[in-house]
Protein backbone atom coordinates (compact mmCIF):
# COMPACT_ATOMS: atom_id res chain seq x y z
CA UNK A 1 0.00 0.00 0.00
CA UNK A 2 1.64 3.50 -1.23
CA UNK A 3 1.96 5.89 1.57
CA UNK A 4 0.61 8.60 -0.40
CA UNK A 5 -3.43 9.58 -0.06
CA UNK A 6 -4.87 9.52 -4.05
CA UNK A 7 -4.67 12.84 -5.77
CA UNK A 8 -6.22 14.71 -8.17
CA UNK A 9 -4.74 16.90 -10.66
CA UNK A 10 -5.28 18.71 -13.99
CA UNK A 11 -3.69 20.14 -16.97
CA UNK A 12 -4.31 22.49 -19.09
CA UNK A 13 -2.61 23.26 -22.14
CA UNK A 14 -1.99 27.00 -22.74
CA UNK A 15 -2.62 26.22 -26.43
CA UNK A 16 -5.84 27.92 -28.50
CA UNK A 17 -6.97 29.33 -25.60
CA UNK A 18 -7.49 32.82 -24.21
CA UNK A 19 -6.36 33.92 -20.65
CA UNK A 20 -9.39 34.52 -18.75
CA UNK A 21 -10.64 30.73 -20.25
CA UNK A 22 -7.49 29.70 -18.28
CA UNK A 23 -7.68 31.63 -15.21
CA UNK A 24 -11.39 30.39 -14.91
CA UNK A 25 -11.37 27.51 -15.02
CA UNK A 26 -8.26 27.20 -12.71
CA UNK A 27 -10.06 29.10 -10.44
CA UNK A 28 -13.25 27.31 -10.60
CA UNK A 29 -10.52 24.03 -10.45
CA UNK A 30 -8.85 25.06 -7.26
CA UNK A 31 -12.43 25.52 -5.49
CA UNK A 32 -14.15 22.32 -6.60
CA UNK A 33 -10.95 20.30 -5.01
CA UNK A 34 -8.45 19.37 -7.30
CA UNK A 35 -5.33 18.69 -5.60
CA UNK A 36 -2.52 19.73 -8.13
CA UNK A 37 -3.25 22.44 -11.20
CA UNK A 38 -0.71 22.32 -13.95
CA UNK A 39 0.58 23.74 -17.15
CA UNK A 40 2.78 22.60 -19.74
CA UNK A 41 6.16 24.11 -21.19
CA UNK A 42 5.92 24.87 -24.67
CA UNK A 43 6.25 27.31 -26.84
CA UNK A 44 4.31 26.26 -29.66
CA UNK A 45 1.35 24.37 -29.93
CA UNK A 46 1.54 20.43 -29.75
CA UNK A 47 -0.65 17.63 -29.80
CA UNK A 48 -1.47 18.09 -33.52
CA UNK A 49 -1.94 21.64 -33.15
CA UNK A 50 -0.85 24.15 -36.18
CA UNK A 51 2.85 25.03 -34.37
CA UNK A 52 2.08 28.73 -35.57
CA UNK A 53 -1.03 28.96 -33.45
CA UNK A 54 -1.34 30.98 -29.67
CA UNK A 55 0.14 29.34 -27.23
CA UNK A 56 1.07 31.42 -23.76
CA UNK A 57 4.36 31.17 -22.29
CA UNK A 58 4.62 28.92 -19.23
CA UNK A 59 6.66 30.64 -15.98
CA UNK A 60 4.83 33.84 -16.69
CA UNK A 61 1.27 32.45 -17.23
CA UNK A 62 2.15 30.38 -13.98
CA UNK A 63 3.09 33.29 -11.98
CA UNK A 64 0.01 34.80 -12.97
CA UNK A 65 -2.00 31.80 -12.08
CA UNK A 66 -0.71 31.64 -8.68
CA UNK A 67 -2.49 34.44 -7.94
CA UNK A 68 -5.71 33.25 -8.81
CA UNK A 69 -5.54 29.80 -6.44
CA UNK A 70 -5.17 29.48 -3.03
CA UNK A 71 -5.21 25.70 -1.89
CA UNK A 72 -3.97 23.36 -4.66
CA UNK A 73 -0.26 22.97 -5.47
CA UNK A 74 0.53 24.41 -9.09
CA UNK A 75 3.63 23.81 -11.49
CA UNK A 76 4.37 23.03 -14.79
CA UNK A 77 4.25 18.92 -16.11
CA UNK A 78 6.76 19.35 -17.21
CA UNK A 79 9.41 22.04 -17.76
CA UNK A 80 12.01 21.52 -20.65
CA UNK A 81 15.11 21.41 -19.26
CA UNK A 82 16.79 22.93 -22.46
CA UNK A 83 15.01 25.61 -22.65
CA UNK A 84 16.58 27.75 -19.67
CA UNK A 85 20.18 27.76 -17.80
CA UNK A 86 19.45 25.59 -14.48
CA UNK A 87 20.37 28.39 -12.47
CA UNK A 88 18.03 30.66 -13.98
CA UNK A 89 15.01 27.75 -13.46
CA UNK A 90 16.61 27.86 -9.64
CA UNK A 91 16.00 31.48 -8.99
CA UNK A 92 12.49 31.76 -10.91
CA UNK A 93 11.29 28.36 -8.65
CA UNK A 94 12.13 29.89 -5.69
CA UNK A 95 10.05 33.20 -6.62
CA UNK A 96 7.32 31.15 -7.74
CA UNK A 97 7.24 29.37 -4.53
CA UNK A 98 7.33 32.44 -2.68
CA UNK A 99 4.31 34.04 -4.55
CA UNK A 100 2.49 30.37 -4.67
CA UNK A 101 2.72 30.27 -0.50
CA UNK A 102 4.77 27.29 -0.56
CA UNK A 103 2.48 25.14 -3.19
CA UNK A 104 5.10 25.39 -6.22
CA UNK A 105 6.25 21.65 -7.69
CA UNK A 106 9.21 21.91 -10.07
CA UNK A 107 8.21 19.62 -12.59
CA UNK A 108 11.30 18.50 -14.77
CA UNK A 109 11.92 16.96 -17.63
CA UNK A 110 15.35 16.24 -20.27
CA UNK A 111 13.24 17.90 -23.38
CA UNK A 112 11.80 16.49 -26.92
CA UNK A 113 9.82 18.79 -29.19
CA UNK A 114 13.06 19.61 -31.56
CA UNK A 115 10.93 22.25 -33.91
CA UNK A 116 10.74 24.55 -30.76
CA UNK A 117 14.39 24.39 -30.28
CA UNK A 118 15.62 24.86 -33.98
CA UNK A 119 13.17 27.73 -34.40
CA UNK A 120 14.65 29.28 -30.83
CA UNK A 121 17.85 28.60 -31.57
CA UNK A 122 18.17 26.11 -28.08
CA UNK A 123 20.82 23.32 -28.81
CA UNK A 124 18.79 20.37 -28.98
CA UNK A 125 21.47 17.74 -27.96
CA UNK A 126 21.53 13.69 -28.68
CA UNK A 127 19.29 12.00 -25.97
CA UNK A 128 21.94 11.06 -24.01
CA UNK A 129 23.12 14.72 -23.85
CA UNK A 130 19.82 15.77 -22.73
CA UNK A 131 19.61 13.08 -20.42
CA UNK A 132 23.28 14.06 -19.10
CA UNK A 133 21.85 18.11 -18.85
CA UNK A 134 18.91 16.98 -17.05
CA UNK A 135 20.69 15.09 -14.21
CA UNK A 136 23.42 17.87 -14.30
CA UNK A 137 20.31 20.47 -13.88
CA UNK A 138 19.03 18.67 -11.19
CA UNK A 139 22.09 18.65 -8.93
CA UNK A 140 22.48 22.38 -10.03
CA UNK A 141 19.09 23.28 -8.69
CA UNK A 142 18.75 21.57 -5.73
CA UNK A 143 22.27 22.49 -4.45
CA UNK A 144 21.39 26.29 -4.75
CA UNK A 145 18.04 25.45 -2.79
CA UNK A 146 19.88 23.97 -0.50
CA UNK A 147 23.43 25.65 0.11
CA UNK A 148 24.66 28.93 0.40
CA UNK A 149 26.87 28.19 -2.85
CA UNK A 150 27.01 25.82 -5.30
CA UNK A 151 29.47 24.90 -8.14
CA UNK A 152 29.48 22.41 -10.67
CA UNK A 153 31.82 21.86 -13.44
CA UNK A 154 29.97 19.33 -15.68
CA UNK A 155 29.52 18.58 -19.19
CA UNK A 156 26.61 20.61 -20.23
CA UNK A 157 27.20 23.52 -17.51
CA UNK A 158 30.08 25.08 -15.50
CA UNK A 159 28.43 26.81 -12.57
CA UNK A 160 30.67 29.06 -9.88
CA UNK A 161 29.42 29.97 -6.56
CA UNK A 162 25.85 30.06 -7.45
CA UNK A 163 23.38 31.57 -4.99
CA UNK A 164 20.01 31.39 -4.93
CA UNK A 165 18.34 33.84 -2.28
CA UNK A 166 16.47 33.82 -0.70
CA UNK A 167 16.01 30.55 -0.69
CA UNK A 168 12.28 28.87 -0.82
CA UNK A 169 9.48 28.73 1.46
CA UNK A 170 9.86 25.02 1.37
CA UNK A 171 12.12 23.24 3.31
CA UNK A 172 14.51 21.49 2.25
CA UNK A 173 12.94 22.56 -1.21
CA UNK A 174 9.70 22.66 -3.54
CA UNK A 175 9.22 18.74 -4.41
CA UNK A 176 10.84 17.74 -7.48
CA UNK A 177 8.65 15.79 -10.09
CA UNK A 178 10.13 14.04 -13.22
CA UNK A 179 8.72 12.95 -15.96
CA UNK A 180 9.45 10.00 -18.18
CA UNK A 181 9.81 6.66 -19.01
CA UNK A 182 13.32 5.59 -20.06
CA UNK A 183 14.39 1.93 -18.04
CA UNK A 184 18.23 2.71 -18.52
CA UNK A 185 18.70 6.56 -17.36
CA UNK A 186 15.43 8.44 -16.90
CA UNK A 187 14.62 6.22 -14.29
CA UNK A 188 17.38 6.61 -12.69
CA UNK A 189 17.60 10.12 -12.32
CA UNK A 190 13.92 9.66 -10.76
CA UNK A 191 15.41 7.65 -8.11
CA UNK A 192 18.05 10.08 -7.89
CA UNK A 193 15.98 13.23 -7.72
CA UNK A 194 12.38 13.10 -8.07
CA UNK A 195 10.24 13.40 -5.09
CA UNK A 196 7.31 12.80 -7.86
CA UNK A 197 7.24 10.86 -10.62
CA UNK A 198 4.80 11.40 -14.06
CA UNK A 199 4.34 8.93 -16.81
CA UNK A 200 1.79 8.20 -19.21
CA UNK A 201 0.47 4.18 -20.56
CA UNK A 202 -1.46 1.42 -18.79
CA UNK A 203 -1.61 0.63 -15.49
CA UNK A 204 0.83 -3.00 -16.55
CA UNK A 205 3.12 -0.39 -18.37
CA UNK A 206 3.15 1.73 -15.34
CA UNK A 207 3.64 -1.35 -12.54
CA UNK A 208 6.69 -2.62 -14.87
CA UNK A 209 8.36 0.65 -15.23
CA UNK A 210 8.00 1.56 -11.25
CA UNK A 211 9.57 -1.96 -10.62
CA UNK A 212 12.13 -0.68 -12.94
CA UNK A 213 12.62 2.02 -10.41
CA UNK A 214 12.40 0.00 -7.63
CA UNK A 215 15.91 -1.13 -8.38
CA UNK A 216 17.24 1.74 -9.76
CA UNK A 217 16.12 3.22 -6.04
CA UNK A 218 17.52 -0.13 -3.87
CA UNK A 219 20.73 0.39 -5.61
CA UNK A 220 21.41 3.81 -4.14
CA UNK A 221 19.87 2.94 -1.10
CA UNK A 222 16.99 5.05 -0.99
CA UNK A 223 13.03 3.67 -0.27
CA UNK A 224 10.91 3.81 -3.34
CA UNK A 225 8.33 4.26 -1.65
CA UNK A 226 9.06 7.58 -0.64
CA UNK A 227 8.58 8.95 -4.60
CA UNK A 228 4.80 10.01 -5.72
CA UNK A 229 3.87 8.41 -8.87
CA UNK A 230 1.51 9.82 -11.05
CA UNK A 231 -0.07 9.33 -14.32
CA UNK A 232 -1.16 11.72 -17.11
CA UNK A 233 -4.48 10.57 -18.47
CA UNK A 234 -7.54 11.88 -19.59
CA UNK A 235 -11.24 12.53 -18.35
CA UNK A 236 -13.68 11.78 -20.18
CA UNK A 237 -16.71 11.55 -17.41
CA UNK A 238 -20.46 10.69 -17.94
CA UNK A 239 -19.71 11.82 -21.85
CA UNK A 240 -21.83 10.97 -24.34
CA UNK A 241 -21.32 8.10 -26.54
CA UNK A 242 -20.12 10.69 -29.58
CA UNK A 243 -17.48 12.40 -26.69
CA UNK A 244 -16.47 8.48 -25.85
CA UNK A 245 -15.86 7.21 -28.94
CA UNK A 246 -13.66 10.49 -29.76
CA UNK A 247 -12.02 10.21 -26.60
CA UNK A 248 -11.19 6.64 -27.53
CA UNK A 249 -10.06 7.25 -30.80
CA UNK A 250 -7.36 9.64 -29.64
CA UNK A 251 -6.26 7.72 -26.62
CA UNK A 252 -5.65 4.49 -29.39
CA UNK A 253 -3.73 7.07 -31.59
CA UNK A 254 -1.37 8.12 -29.00
CA UNK A 255 -1.03 4.76 -27.45
CA UNK A 256 -0.45 2.74 -30.74
CA UNK A 257 -3.44 0.75 -29.59
CA UNK A 258 -7.22 -0.04 -29.88
CA UNK A 259 -9.68 1.15 -28.35
CA UNK A 260 -11.23 -0.87 -25.83
CA UNK A 261 -7.30 -0.86 -24.92
CA UNK A 262 -7.37 2.86 -24.39
CA UNK A 263 -10.16 2.59 -22.64
CA UNK A 264 -7.95 0.94 -19.69
CA UNK A 265 -6.48 3.73 -19.48
CA UNK A 266 -8.50 7.11 -19.51
CA UNK A 267 -10.37 7.92 -16.96
CA UNK A 268 -14.13 7.63 -18.83
CA UNK A 269 -17.83 6.20 -18.21
CA UNK A 270 -19.62 6.62 -14.78
CA UNK A 271 -18.69 6.88 -11.20
CA UNK A 272 -18.19 2.84 -11.05
CA UNK A 273 -15.57 2.38 -13.74
CA UNK A 274 -14.05 5.39 -12.56
CA UNK A 275 -13.60 3.69 -9.07
CA UNK A 276 -12.42 0.80 -10.58
CA UNK A 277 -9.75 2.56 -12.83
CA UNK A 278 -8.67 4.00 -9.80
CA UNK A 279 -8.17 0.86 -7.61
CA UNK A 280 -6.05 -0.74 -10.83
CA UNK A 281 -3.67 1.97 -10.71
CA UNK A 282 -3.32 2.37 -6.72
CA UNK A 283 -2.96 -1.92 -7.28
CA UNK A 284 0.62 -1.13 -9.13
CA UNK A 285 1.55 2.39 -6.64
CA UNK A 286 -0.11 5.04 -8.62
CA UNK A 287 -1.96 7.29 -6.57
CA UNK A 288 -1.99 10.54 -8.72
CA UNK A 289 -4.53 10.85 -10.85
CA UNK A 290 -3.95 14.05 -13.88
CA UNK A 291 -6.34 15.18 -16.47
CA UNK A 292 -4.62 16.82 -19.23
CA UNK A 293 -7.05 18.80 -21.29
CA UNK A 294 -7.17 21.40 -24.29
CA UNK A 295 -10.08 23.82 -24.89
CA UNK A 296 -13.02 23.82 -25.16
CA UNK A 297 -12.92 22.82 -21.73
CA UNK A 298 -15.25 20.56 -20.57
CA UNK A 299 -16.41 22.50 -16.96
CA UNK A 300 -19.72 20.16 -16.08
CA UNK A 301 -17.44 17.42 -16.45
CA UNK A 302 -14.50 18.46 -14.33
CA UNK A 303 -17.16 19.93 -11.79
CA UNK A 304 -19.45 16.34 -11.52
CA UNK A 305 -16.27 14.63 -11.27
CA UNK A 306 -14.90 16.31 -8.61
CA UNK A 307 -18.48 15.99 -6.48
CA UNK A 308 -19.11 12.42 -7.41
CA UNK A 309 -16.06 10.52 -7.77
CA UNK A 310 -13.20 12.55 -5.93
CA UNK A 311 -15.31 13.66 -2.81
CA UNK A 312 -16.26 9.71 -2.17
CA UNK A 313 -12.53 9.05 -2.64
CA UNK A 314 -11.83 11.13 0.16
CA UNK A 315 -14.57 10.42 2.50
CA UNK A 316 -13.20 8.38 5.80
Amino acid sequence: MSQHPIRFGIQTAQQQTQWTELRGLWQKADLWGYDSLWIFDHFYPIMGADPAGPCLESWTALGALSQHTRRARIGALVNGNTYRNPCITAKMAATLDHASGGRFVLGIGAGWYELEHKSYGVDFKTVGGRLQALDEACQIIKGMFTQEKFSLHGRHYDVTDAVCSPKPLQQPHPPFMVAGMGEKVLLKIVAKYGDLWNSGGSAERLGHLIAVLKRHCDALGRDHEEIEKTVITSLCYRAGAEREAAALARGAAMSRGTPEEARKSIMIGGPDECFATIERYAKVGVTHFIFSMTPPYMEDEIQHFAEEVIAKVRRP
